[in-house]
C-alpha cells in the first residue's frame, strides 16, 4: 500500500453476540450453502445440456446461478470458517479482494436482472420478432455488460478505502469484510467514501429499478390487452418467476441495507445479512424449477437418463 496504515491484517467476529449458538449456525449455514451451491449448479447443467433451453431466458438464467455460486463462495466459506475453527483472522488484501469480489457479484446481479426484464419485455411485447431481436449477439453484449458494470461501478470506492489509514482498531463488526465495518475502522477522513457509497448505490439499485419498472409498465400494458383469460395467463407465467425474483432481490436489499441511518448503525443486522446472503441464491434455482415449465420437464428427463 501507499499509505502508512500499521494494520496488515483485520479479525472478523462473526457472531460474539450468539456464543452458545455458533454450532448451530455453522450446520444451518453449511445446508443452505450447500442447498444454493447445489441447485444453482444443477440449472446450470440443465441448460447447458438440454437444446431446448439455449433460448435467451435460460441463458441469463444459468448466468444468473454462476453469479450466486460466486457471491456466496466470496462469503460463506470464510463465515463458516470463524464459526466453527474460530480463523478470524483475514489479511488486509485479502480482506479488500473479498469486498470487492462480493460487491461484484452483487452490481453485476442486478443488471443482469435488469437485462433480463428487457428479455420478458420483447418476449410478451413483439414476440413475433423475439428471436430477431434477442438473437444470440445481443445475448451476449447484454450479459457482458451486465459483467462490465458490476466490475467497474464498485472499483472507484474501493480504490479509495484502499488508500485510507487503518492505525487503531482491526476488529471487524461483521461476519465478513463488508464496506461499512470496514471504512468504520478507518482514522482517515471518511466523508468522502459515504457521498461515493450514495451515489453509486443509487447507480445500481435505483436505475435497475426504474429500467426494470419500465419494462414491466409495458409488459402489463399488454397482458390487459389480452382479451383471453387463457391468453393473459401464459402471458404472465412467461415473467412470473423472473418478477418473483426481482421482487425477492429489490425487497430484501432494501429491508437489510437500505435505511435510515445504516452508515451509521454501531450493530450492523448481521443475522438478517446472512440468511439475505445465503438464501435469496437458494430461491433463485426454485422459483424458476417450481415455475418454468420447460425447466421442470429438462429435470424430468435428466432424471430419468440418470435411471
Amino acid at each position: 500500500m501507499v499509505n502508512h496504515s500499521s494494520v496488515t491484517e483485520f479479525f472478523i467476529l462473526g457472531f460474539p453476540e450468539f456464543p452458545e449458538l455458533q454450532l448451530h449456525l455453522f450446520i444451518l449455514f453449511s445446508f443452505l450453502y450447500l442447498m444454493a451451491v447445489l441447485g444453482n449448479l444443477l440449472v446450470i447443467c440443465i441448460v447447458c445440456a438440454d437444446r431446448h433451453l439455449h433460448i435467451p431466458m435460460y441463458f441469463f438464467l444459468a448466468i444468473l446461478s454462476a453469479l450466486d455460486i460466486c457471491s456466496l463462495t466470496t462469503i460463506v466459506p470464510k463465515m463458516l470458517a470463524i464459526l466453527l475453527a474460530k480463523n478470524y483472522d483475514i489479511s488486509l488484501w485479502g480482506c479488500f479482494l473479498q469486498m470487492y469480489c462480493y460487491m461484484i457479484c452483487v452490481v453485476t446481479e442486478f443488471a443482469l436482472l435488469t437485462a433480463m426484464s428487457y428479455d420478458r419485455y420483447i418476449a410478451i411485447c413483439n414476440p413475433l420478432r423475439y428471436l430477431n431481436i434477442m438473437n444470440k449477439r445481443v445475448c451476449a453484449v447484454l450479459a457482458a455488460a451486465s459483467w462490465v458494470v458490476g466490475m467497474l461501478n464498485p472499483l472507484p470506492p474501493h480504490i479509495v478505502i484502499s488508500q485510507f489509514l487503518f492505525c487503531d482498531s482491526n476488529v471487524i463488526n461483521h461476519f465478513f469484510c463488508e464496506v461499512v465495518a470496514v471504512v468504520k475502522l478507518s482514522c482517515s477522513d471518511t466523508s468522502i467514501i459515504e457521498t461515493m457509497s450514495y451515489t453509486l448505490g443509487l447507480f445500481v439499485v435505483l436505475m435497475p429499478f426504474l429500467l426494470t419498472l419500465t419494462s414491466y409498465v409495458f409488459i402489463i400494458s399488454t397482458i390487459l390487452k389480452i382479451r383471453s383469460s387463457k391468453g393473459k395467463s401464459k402471458a404472465f407465467s412467461t415473467c412470473s418467476s423472473h418478477l418473483t425474483v426481482i421482487l425477492l432481490a429489490y425487497g430484501t436489499m432494501i429491508g437489510v441495507y437500505i435505511h435510515p441511518g445504516s452508515m451509521d448503525t454501531a450493530e450492523p443486522n448481521k443475522l438478517p445479512i446472512a440468511m439475505y446472503i445465503v438464501t435469496l441464491p437458494l430461491l433463485n434455482p426454485l422459483i424458476y424449477s417450481l415455475r418454468s415449465r420447460e425447466l421442470k420437464v429438462a429435470l424430468k428427463k435428466a432424471l430419468m437418463k440418470t435411471n
